[in-house]
């Protein structure tokens, strides 16, 4: 199938129509590196009644809390889909050091989280969003588990440049060798990263493995992006099958210039493809 390519710039009007409050329980469960926390939203349904629910992936050195991550919890609240956003090791409030870190035991967090969430009786599809590294988490754990268990996929700035990052031997500003790399490195945010992301990360098979996703997927990026250059989102479009992209300009890396316009634009994508009209 040929992909999509789209460039909206306008402001997108979703409608007056509103979903039932939810409720919000946070959780605790195993993931790779000890124990992860999140919190799911879910509306009220009524018995034997299923909702859509989206696990919301944050990005490198972010937590569940952030704002780009909790702006989409509440546009998807307002259209009466529920969500989990959780924090990966090492991030938030989940065990783990963040020097152990890596997108690969990140992926085995999120695996967790789904299957914490199939567990859910008022749960129905479950999608993917993910934000920066965790857009890059969400694509691949997609590619690995299909359109049979992931209905669809949403990448935000997602940092496919972090291979090349890696191989350039330069992570956030923290320049190292990558071929003779230190236990750990110090970034500019005084996390420390170590070796073993760096080494992970320079053979990740970022779009070889989202390649294999045969469900809709939309990508968000910022024009303005000087963390993750907007064309390693364009790039999904060329190796998945029904891959849509938006390009804000003037938007950089966590959409803080128009970021409700940017939850509202996830969530339209969202509710045409997945919510049918009354």
């Amino acid at each position: 199938m040929k992909c999509r390519l789209f460039v909206w710039i306008g402001l997108l009007t979703m409608g007056c129509w509103m979903a039932d409050a939810q409720t919000a329980t946070t959780f605790r469960i195993p993931g790779a590196m000890g124990q992860l926390e999140g919190e799911v939203r879910l509306p009220a349904v009524e018995p034997g009644e299923t909702v859509p629910l989206v696990i919301l992936c944050h990005g490198f050195t972010g937590d569940r809390t952030s704002a780009t991550i909790q702006a989409v919890a509440d546009a998807f609240a307002d259209i009466g889909v529920g969500t989990i956003c959780f924090d990966f090791n090492g991030h938030g409030k989940s065990e783990g050091s963040f020097s152990d870190m890596t997108v690969l035991n990140e992926i085995d967090d999120l695996m967790a989280v789904i299957s914490y969430a199939r567990g859910l009786p008022q749960v129905g599809d479950i999608s993917l969003l993910g934000h920066s590294q965790g857009g890059v988490v969400a694509a691949m754990t997609a590619g690995r588990l299909g359109k049979n268990v992931i209905a669809g996929l949403m990448l935000m700035a997602p940092a496919a440049v972090l291979r090349d990052d890696a191989l350039r031997g330069n992570t956030m500003g923290a320049t190292y060798d990558p071929w003779h790399c230190p236990e750990t490195v110090t970034l500019p945010t005084g996390h420390k990263l170590g070796r073993a992301y760096i080494q992970t990360a320079m053979q990740l098979p970022v779009y070889e493995t989202a390649s294999r996703y045969e469900g809709p997927v939309l990508v968000i990026h910022g024009m303005a992006d000087h963390i993750v250059p907007y064309t390693y989102g364009e790039r999904f479009a060329e190796c998945m099958p029904d891959c849509s992209v938006t390009l804000i300009p003037g938007e950089d890396h966590v959409f803080s210039v128009q970021l409700p316009y940017a939850a509202s634009l996830v969530a339209a994508w969202f509710r045409k493809t997945f919510i049918p009209e009354p």
